[in-house]
């Protein structure tokens, strides 16, 4: 039987980018991103609910989402979407769903928010995945 592990967001990078190494020498970044949904309840009042996410990037996308993301700035990000679950320091038990990305599609200015150029980095799937650290640089479009 087959199964699909697939999850896409567009919102707004919360804060900049950390990336880091593995002692293996993989780069890895880590960002948050916000979505916003607006609503109209039945008593006629707008609402606006913020659902946040946090991000991985592997490899060669670490890299790039390092260099070009920054708070604020409008983004696509598409991945699988990976649980862990561990006990904190006080004993209570800590659950947290984070999104390994695949693509990542800057939108909006370099500044942040709207307007803008897109620019797209597509990054192969393998270039991405921290299962696969080595990149074929000849196939990449910059």
């Amino acid at each position: 039987m087959a199964s699909l592990n697939k999850i896409m967001v567009i919102g707004n990078v919360g804060s900049d980018p950390e990336m880091r190494y593995t002692p293996n020498g993989s780069a890895v970044t880590s960002f948050s991103i916000a979505t916003n949904r607006r609503y109209t309840t039945s008593d006629g009042e707008q609402k606006e609910e913020t659902e946040w996410f946090r991000v991985s990037a592997w490899n060669k996308l670490a890299e790039i989402c390092n260099q070009y993301l920054s708070k604020g700035r409008q983004t696509y990000v598409e991945g699988r979407l990976h649980s862990t679950t561990w006990t904190g320091p006080d004993g209570q038990t800590r659950f947290r769903n984070e999104i390994t990305a695949g693509e990542v599609v800057f939108l909006g200015s370099a500044q942040g928010g709207g307007g803008g150029q897109e620019m797209d980095f597509p990054v192969p799937a393998e270039a991405a995945s921290p299962e696969s650290p080595s990149i074929d640089v000849e196939n990449l479009p910059f």
